[in-house]
């Protein structure tokens, strides 16, 4: 798997994957496809030497995407940060999750990231084992703060300490 920085020629990409998983009501909280440019602000707010959004290809072919978002936003939190991955819809259930998430753990430490952090509905269970099979824990359960086609849905918090 190559891992590059996306460029914002990428974001068409990334909107197009992220607005795959909308209707299954399993991995995001938007409802209705999200644009372009209404991911500007977020493209932006990363960055290759601390919060890197990364594309993932295989065989020159577009895998996904997998972005490092910080915690909470204040500088106590430095070291924490939200890792979200998104597959191709042909790319789902083939182990390239699992190998996204270690090539991120590994990635950590250079990143100064020592604690990871996976936001993910309590009912995504595909997610859920993902993250246990590599050492994460729940460290949180909300229960019922989100509601998606009239179902209340619980969000599970899972962390690791990387280093």
């Amino acid at each position: 798997m190559l891992f590059r920085n996306a460029s914002t020629e990428d974001l068409k990409e990334i909107v197009e994957i992220y607005n795959t998983t909308i209707a299954g009501r399993m991995v995001t909280a938007d409802t209705e496809p999200v644009t372009v440019d209404s991911r500007i602000k977020w493209f932006n707010e990363h960055s290759p030497e601390k919060r890197p959004l990364w594309m993932v290809e295989e065989n020159g072919i577009c895998v996904g995407w997998v972005s490092f978002q910080s915690f909470y936003g204040r500088p106590a939190y430095n070291g924490t940060a939200e890792i979200s991955i998104y597959l191709h819809e042909n790319q789902r259930g083939k182990g390239q999750g699992k190998a996204i998430l270690e090539y991120a753990m590994t990635q950590c430490p250079s990143l100064e990231i020592h604690t990871l952090l996976g936001f993910i509905f309590s009912h995504n269970l595909p997610s859920i084992r993902l993250f246990e099979k590599l050492g994460f824990k729940e460290w949180a359960h909300l229960p019922n703060i989100a509601v998606l086609d009239n179902v209340e849905r619980s969000l599970s918090i899972l962390g690791k300490r990387i280093y």
